[in-house]
């Protein structure tokens, strides 16, 4: 058992960290003012080649797997850019990848390239305003006729939405009632987001403006049949190959933001005289950061064992979902544990704490809360009947 890095993993941590030192604090605090899209950023993700780091080497991809995308999105999230960096990138890794799993040649031949190249922008259109995290209850309908399906619904909180070309998209093809399991009946599309047909109204939220939340109405979409991935029914489980990826990196991505969090406070702990002392000096401050740093390194080993067990195609739906948990819990409170030690001066914005703190949130609520995680792990793993 070897914890350490590869070196190949040591230089994208090195190369990504790199990237990332020319957009600052003070680039994502104006970005988070304007509620600005970060086409900077993304950009130099693109023409450096990350955004196709989990995607096969025959499109241009860089053949790595999910625990290096982790590597990746802490670097990201812990030079500063947070959860808006992130967001800007990472839908390229989860939103994209049960494509890469489960689309046919030519579904991936003529996509991944555009997608890696940063030319084709991806929302995930799978969260309803009606059913939440109840997916197998979507409301959004697919119904074929003749070489289409003809979709209309309603989807919420879809990220990047203003900015996509494309949608990866989850709709019933099957009345539920019609078939033997809520999980049958439910198909993946990855095709156009037509606004024609597709009314994507943004949502003003107190963290994240520089990558836009959404809701989209959709009202007779004309998707292709060749837009479906794989058979018609099996979506959900198409599905998963994207939300388990997206659990890791949620995870990684929280990690990060509680190092850089951790960091600023750590600094401003050791500068700050008070009574004639740093007020790092004094176990009340120190205390709690240390708890934090501790946390911070437990959630990581969970998550990099979450992102292996995936990569070897192994059951992973557990450890996904306990890094997620485990990380967002560690990276909050590391943010607000550096709130508290700056006092008056974290809710600045010259100190970029503020933001770590509000960017920081999000992932305890979204993808999953903590409390439906903790769900399933009293009924997947430890054998609880189910409470829901």
């Amino acid at each position: 058992m070897n914890f350490e890095l590869n070196p190949e993993q040591e230089a994208i941590r090195g190369e990504v960290r790199k990237l990332c030192s020319r957009f600052g604090d003070d680039y994502w605090r104006e970005k988070d003012k304007s509620h600005e899209w970060p086409e900077e950023f993304y950009r130099s993700f693109a023409d450096g080649g990350w955004l196709g780091i989990a995607m096969p080497e025959e499109y241009g991809g860089a053949g790595r797997g999910i625990l290096d995308a982790a590597i990746m999105m802490e670097e990201v999230t812990a030079s500063g850019g947070c959860t808006a960096a992130a967001s800007s990138v990472h839908m390229n890794v989860f939103g994209v990848h049960p494509l890469v799993v489960h689309g046919t040649p030519e579904q991936k031949a003529a996509y991944l390239p555009g997608i890696i190249s940063g030319q084709t922008k991806v929302c995930f259109g799978v969260t309803e305003p009606n059913t939440g995290l109840d997916t197998t209850h979507l409301k959004t309908r697919a119904v074929r006729e003749n070489g289409h399906y003809r979709v209309d619904g309603r989807k919420v909180w879809i990220s990047t939405a203003q900015v996509a070309h494309k949608i990866l998209l989850l709709a019933r093809t099957t009345p539920i009632e019609q078939t033997p399991k809520p999980i049958d009946g439910i198909s993946l599309f990855f095709t156009d987001l037509d606004r024609r047909y597709v009314d994507v109204r943004e949502i003003d939220k107190c963290a994240r403006s520089a990558v836009d939340s959404n809701e989209l109405f959709i009202d007779g979409l004309m998707v292709p049949v060749e837009d479906r991935i794989g058979e018609e029914g099996k979506g959900f489980r198409y599905i998963l190959d994207g939300l388990n990826p997206e659990r890791i990196l949620i995870a990684a991505e929280s990690i990060g933001i509680g190092r850089v969090a951790l960091d600023r406070a750590a600094r401003y702990a050791k500068e700050r005289v008070v009574f004639g002392r740093p007020i790092g000096q004094n176990q009340a401050v120190q205390h709690p950061l240390a708890d934090s740093w501790a946390r911070l390194e437990a959630a990581r080993m969970i998550t990099h064992k979450a992102a292996w067990l995936y990569d070897n195609k192994l059951s992973c739906g557990a450890e996904s979902n306990a890094a997620k948990y485990l990380a967002a819990e560690a990276g909050h409170q590391a943010a607000d544990r550096a709130m508290q030690t700056l006092g008056g001066f974290g809710f600045s914005k010259e100190y970029h704490v503020e933001r770590y703190w509000r960017e920081s949130k999000l992932n305890r609520i979204a993808p999953v809360s903590p409390e439906l995680i903790l769900c399933y792990i009293a009924e997947r793993v430890l054998g609880l009947p189910r409470s829901y």
